[in-house]
């Protein structure tokens, strides 16, 4: 069965995105001179990405406008809008819950829940995500749009890994 992996990042106070949705915040303190690529190192055992319509429409919009960054795996968008899919970009409109059972139960690498935060939240409720790679970020936003908002139970979790870099954490956390 194949492992459901969110990798993301956070301000210290919870958020992953400004009140405008923005993430032009999400840097480190200054220098990077310990050069860690957490991302390279997560991405090994990835070949299939979820994500919701805005995490995809900021991406090609702002991001990444003239290429996109996720060509080496397969990338599904949860979206309610009717969009042509290609190989590597599937649109669909099955609930994001639903899009997780079916993958786990396909054979392949593990899934990245890329974002955004409904779609998150959504797998969060349901305890679908097996893996927590979060990267706090040294930054207060005071507001904007929450990681983890209403989960409605409590979720156990084991941590199995921290580094830190540039001012930045990376915890890694696996469901009990």
């Amino acid at each position: 069965m194949r492992k459901i992996s969110l990798f993301i990042a956070m301000s210290l106070d919870g958020y992953i995105a400004d009140s405008k949705g923005g993430v032009d915040w999400l840097a480190g303190q200054g220098n990077d001179d310990e050069n860690i690529d957490a991302y390279s190192d997560f991405v090994k055992d990835i070949d299939t990405v979820l994500m919701g319509w805005n995490t995809y429409h900021q991406i090609i919009t702002e991001l990444s406008p003239n290429e996109w960054i996720y060509g080496d795996f397969t990338t599904y968008v949860v979206t309610h809008s009717k969009h042509i899919s290609s190989d590597i970009i599937r649109f669909t409109d099955v609930s994001p819950v639903e899009t997780v059972k079916k993958l786990r139960e396909e054979n392949g690498k593990d899934v990245w829940i890329c974002g955004g935060a409904n779609l998150i939240q959504q797998l969060v409720r349901e305890d679908l995500i097996d893996c927590y790679y979060i990267t706090v970020i040294p930054t207060i936003l005071g507001s904007g749009i929450r990681l983890f908002e209403n989960a409605g139970h409590e979720i156990k979790l084991r941590l199995l890994k921290t580094q830190t870099y540039n001012g930045m954490i990376d915890l890694i956390y696996m469901r009990r």
